[in-house]
């Protein structure tokens, strides 16, 4: 098994969907654009948030377990994946790549 690599790539907001459909709340996203977090095999990184890990973690444990060419030819990296998280006032677009390092 291997670690993989997760890069917060970017960032949307959309303000009007916000204002139409959510309720107010104290504490959104704390991703930021060029975090970089390392998943120690399929395990979900210390500080990673809970909801975003849910999206993702199917796409880190094919990774891990030596998964490629995700979706025949998908992406250029056949050991990456560009995953969003499912919020969908805030969603956050991801960089899954494994490394070459193996998980502890």
């Amino acid at each position: 098994m291997k670690k993989v690599r997760i890069t917060v790539m970017r960032r949307a907001c959309y303000t009007d969907l916000i204002e139409r459909y959510e309720n107010p709340i104290l504490h959104a996203c704390d991703m930021r654009e060029g975090q970089i977090f390392i998943a120690n095999g399929w395990k979900r990184p210390q500080d990673f948030c809970e909801s975003a890990w849910e999206s993702i973690s199917p796409f880190v444990m094919a990774l891990s377990h030596g998964g490629e060419d995700l979706y025949d030819g998908w992406m250029k990296n056949k050991r990456s994946a560009m995953i969003s998280c499912n919020d969908g006032f805030r969603p956050v677009s991801f960089l899954l790549e494994t490394l070459d390092a193996d998980a502890e």
